[in-house]
C-alpha cells in the first residue's frame, strides 16, 4: 500500500515536472495594445504565451517605455504592433529593433480612409482602424499569418480558430448594425475626446466630431484653440446634438467642460486606444465594442 502510494506520488510529479516543461516552451507573443492582445489570444489559444506592454486605461500615443518593457521584447519570439504611428515615437518598433525581434504590423492591409479635398480625395492613414470589426478581421488575418511562421506545426489549429473569432466579428458587425438603426440618420453625431472614432463612424453611418487640433496629447487642452473650442460648442447646439462622451483612456475634463457650455450631458465613457480592466464588461474587443454600441445608442436614439 504504502510502495503504491509512492509510486503513484513518482507519477505525478513526473507529470507535473512534464507539464511545467512544457509551459517554459511556450513562444512568447508581445504585444503593444491591449486590442491586438486580445486578437492575439483569440487565435493562439494556450498554445502561446501573450503578454502585453499597454496595461488597460493607458494610452498608446502618450506612452513611455520602461526597462521592464525592453527585458520582456527581449525574450518575446514575436512583437505585433498596431502602426499607422499609434504607438507614439514608434515606440514598440524601437523596442523590436533594439532587441533584434521580428516585428508585425498588424494594421496592414486596411484600406485609409479616404478624405474628400479640393480636386479629389486623398488616403488618410488614421491607426484607430480596429473600431470597424471588418478592419478587426484584417488584424486577425495578419496575426495568424505572423505566428503561423513561429509554430507552423499548429497551423491547423489556429487557422480554426481564427475561422471561429472571424465568424464572431461578423456577428459583431451585423448586431451593431441592428442596434445602430434604433439611431435617427439625422442624430447620429458622435462628439468624443479626440478623434479616435472615424472608422466606427464610416461602418455604421455617424457623422465624427471633436475639435480641430484635439489629440491626446492636447489633453489638457494645449493645442485645441479657442475658435475650434467654440466652433464645436456651437456646432453641437446647431445639430440638436443629445449627448457627448468622453474615453476611458483620454484625460475627461475638456470634454465635460464643452458639454457644459454647450448645454448638453455626457452621455458615457467610451472605450478607445484601449480595452477595459481584467473583470469589466469591455475587457475584449468584443465587450469594448458591445459596449460602446449601447452607450452611444442608449444616449443618442
Amino acid at each position: 500500500m504504502i510502495r503504491r502510494t509512492f509510486l503513484s506520488l513518482a507519477v505525478c510529479l513526473i507529470a507535473g515536472t512534464s507539464l511545467l516543461a512544457q509551459e517554459g516552451d511556450k513562444k512568447l507573443i508581445v504585444c503593444s495594445t491591449t486590442q491586438i492582445a486580445d486578437f492575439a489570444r483569440q487565435v493562439v489559444g494556450d498554445r502561446c504565451e501573450v503578454q502585453c506592454v499597454l496595461a488597460p486605461g493607458q494610452d498608446p500615443h502618450l506612452y513611455r517605455t520602461t526597462a521592464n518593457d525592453a527585458r520582456l521584447v527581449a525574450k518575446a519570439d514575436l512583437c505585433l504592433q498596431n502602426g499607422w504611428h499609434l504607438e507614439g515615437n514608434e515606440w514598440m518598433e524601437t523596442l523590436a529593433k533594439d532587441a533584434g525581434k521580428p516585428l508585425v504590423t498588424c494594421i496592414d492591409g486596411v484600406q485609409p480612409i479616404m478624405l474628400e479635398v479640393e480636386g479629389g480625395e486623398v488616403p488618410v492613414k488614421d491607426p484607430h482602424a480596429w473600431f470597424s470589426p471588418k478592419n478587426a478581421g484584417v488584424y486577425v488575418k495578419n496575426i495568424l499569418n505572423a505566428v503561423v511562421q513561429i509554430e507552423p506545426d499548429h497551423k491547423a489549429e489556429f487557422t480554426a480558430r481564427a475561422e471561429l473569432y472571424l465568424e464572431q466579428l461578423r456577428t459583431l458587425h451585423l448586431w451593431s448594425s441592428r442596434q445602430i438603426s434604433n439611431v435617427p440618420p439625422e442624430q447620429r453625431i458622435l462628439v468624443t475626446s479626440h478623434d479616435a472614432f472615424n472608422y466606427f463612424c464610416q461602418a455604421y453611418g455617424f457623422e465624427s466630431a471633436a475639435p480641430e487640433g484635439w489629440s491626446t496629447g492636447a489633453e489638457l487642452g494645449a493645442g485645441v484653440t479657442a475658435s475650434s473650442r467654440r466652433e464645436t460648442v456651437e456646432s453641437i447646439r446647431k445639430h440638436g446634438v443629445k449627448a457627448i462622451f468622453v474615453e476611458t483612456s483620454v484625460n475627461k475634463k475638456m470634454i465635460r467642460e464643452i458639454a457644459s457650455e454647450a448645454g448638453v450631458v455626457v452621455g458615457g465613457e467610451l472605450y478607445s486606444d484601449s480595452m477595459g480592466e481584467a473583470g469589466s464588461a469591455g475587457e475584449t474587443y468584443v465587450g469594448m465594442m458591445r459596449e460602446n454600441v449601447l452607450t452611444i445608442v442608449g444616449s443618442l436614439r
